[in-house]
């Protein structure tokens, strides 16, 4: 039988490792990949809300999807919601320690964008003059 020499098997132990890896970065990013995702994380990040605060907070945002947004994000573990029983119900919606935990990632983030945005914006206009030569050229 032949066993696969070391750099082989290292290579491969380091091809899935990256491959877990991107998957668990692909699962994290899905996390916040709905439109309105991290606009409810940073307004739950200035504490607890009731539900039409977030709507009013987050507007244009529409009723179904706050209420689809806070149902990801709850079923996700980010976001906990609570019933307070009373005439009529009140209902308040706060990060979880889990969802907590998105703040700092969320804040890096941030920064790179504040950072890096204007480079990655005049990018894609160098991309897209290139583009629309090309186009001109093959008219």
């Amino acid at each position: 039988m032949n066993t696969p020499s070391l750099p082989v098997r290292a290579r491969e132990k380091r091809l899935a490792e990256r491959s877990r890896s991107g998957r668990l970065i692909r699962d994290s990013i899905c996390l916040l990949s709905s439109k309105w995702a991290v606009d409810v994380l940073l307004a739950l990040g200035d504490g607890t809300r009731r539900y039409h605060e977030l709507l009013e907070d987050l507007s244009p945002i529409s009723e179904k999807v706050l209420t689809q947004t806070l149902r990801a994000m709850e079923r996700d573990g980010l976001v906990v919601r609570h019933v307070h029983a009373e005439v009529p119900p009140r209902v308040e919606y706060a990060l979880s320690s889990l969802g907590a935990t998105m703040a700092p990632p969320l804040k890096a983030l941030g920064s790179w964008s504040l950072t890096h945005g204007k480079r990655v914006e005049e990018a894609r206009i160098r991309f897209e003059a290139r583009a629309t030569a090309a186009r001109v050229r093959a008219a």
